[in-house]
């Protein structure tokens, strides 16, 4: 990212702004993102083909809410006319609907409570493997490997393949298109979803994918291809978004005594502090692709251009929350965008703040004082999601 140089003519201001080219140092994209909101409303970002950038919470949540202007057949400025169509997440109403309905009975607040007493069991196990240590790789050791061993077990894919199944989402995810390593991964993922809805179609267990297969979508079966692009959208956000929230929150509580001391001391202030972190980092950055022509803040906008709605930008919005950027686990609950909003808000949202909340609770009941590593530079990636690539933290 360069220096902030926006530059105005007949198709609005232009902006150097390419939060994908990183690593960069942890915290960078959020504090540049936060210099860009309050230098103007709406720009265009010279990256790559080019796109749209809303920079403010009001713009953000009226783009979320309007799909019929702000279509979600693309989702990644990076990828305008994409060949897939993960679902439901790139599906717009009234198909959307549909499959939403189908789909919410297994991410309500009440699916993800029976949930709870496996999910702590299994955060308890993992951090206790590695506690005694006095030292780990907070991404590697924990962060990636706690909420994907609990989507496994949900969709019903083969916990024994962990590392294999975080290799093929690193790859996709994060990895340079030029290396080849995003399209070999997604080929070998396709291999395993396609391998695995035959076998629950035939041997059907007690899993997402098992009830799936018998889904009906206008009065007809669900498709194996409908089954696959809902696989894989479970797949890469199941094993991603939680990790990388992870990450933002433990690299916060490192280096603030305060906080730390109270995660550790008044577990009751968990859930609330969760909601704090979600607005101050959020970690996502979707897009949308224009139905129509629009004008935004000056900027002319054509029908097929693609239009980035980073969450931080909003929820870090001054006009919406008072000292945005600042964490306060003692603010009110303030309103923020990181689970989105509109008919695509994230339906595994319940599920996330679980294992965000037992995270934290059973985390700071067996390590309540703990430090980055002196030597430490942690770095972040950036896709659709911003995270850390590493945090070494020392106790």
């Amino acid at each position: 990212m360069q220096d902030l140089t926006g530059q105005s003519g007949e198709g609005g201001p232009r902006v150097e702004f390419d939060p994908f080219a990183g690593p960069y140092p942890a915290g960078a994209s959020h504090a540049r993102m936060d210099e860009l909101r309050e230098a103007r409303p709406a720009f265009r970002s010279t990256a790559g083909r080019g796109f749209w950038v809303l920079t403010r919470y009001d713009d953000i949540l009226a783009a979320f809410q309007d799909p019929e202007t702000f279509s979600s057949r693309a989702i990644a400025v990076s990828d305008p006319d994409p060949a897939h169509q993960w679902i439901p997440v790139m599906l717009d109403p009234p198909l959307h609907t549909t499959w939403r309905r189908l789909l919410r009975p297994f991410f309500t607040p009440v699916a993800a409570a029976v949930l709870r007493d496996r999910i702590t069991r299994h955060c308890a196990a993992l951090i206790d493997g590695f506690a005694y240590r006095g030292s780990c790789d907070f991404v590697t050791d924990f962060a990636r490997l706690y909420p994907t061993a609990i989507f496994l077990e949900l969709v019903g894919l083969p916990t024994e393949r962990l590392e294999e199944f975080l290799e093929w989402e690193h790859a996709i995810l994060h990895s340079p298109p030029s290396t080849g390593g995003r399209g070999a991964a997604m080929a070998a993922l396709t291999a395993c979803l396609t391998e695995l809805i035959q076998d629950r179609r035939t041997r059907p267990r007690e899993d997402l994918i098992s009830a799936a297969t018998g889904f009906t979508v206008d009065g007809r079966p669900v498709t194996d291809e409908e089954l696959l692009e809902l696989c894989v959208l479970l797949f890469l956000a199941g094993l991603d978004t939680v990790a990388a929230q992870l990450s933002y929150i433990f690299w916060h509580l490192a280096r603030d005594d305060a906080d730390r001391a109270r995660m550790a001391g008044d577990p009751e202030v968990i859930p609330d502090a969760i909601e704090e972190f979600l607005r101050v980092y959020a970690p996502v950055l979707p897009a949308r692709k224009l139905t129509r022509d629009v004008e935004i803040h000056g900027c002319p906008m054509k029908a097929g251009d693609m239009v980035m709605l980073p969450t931080a930008m909003a929820t870090r919005d001054p006009r919406a929350v008072p000292a945005a950027s600042a964490v306060d686990i003692d603010r009110a609950p303030a309103r923020h965008l990181a689970f989105g909003a509109g008919p695509h808000r994230c339906l595994g949202s319940h599920l996330a703040r679980l294992e965000l909340q037992i995270a934290l609770r059973e985390w700071h009941a067996r390590i309540p004082d703990y430090r980055i590593a002196a030597d430490a530079r942690p770095v972040e990636h950036a896709s659709l999601v911003l995270g850390l690539e590493t945090l070494p933290l020392t106790w």
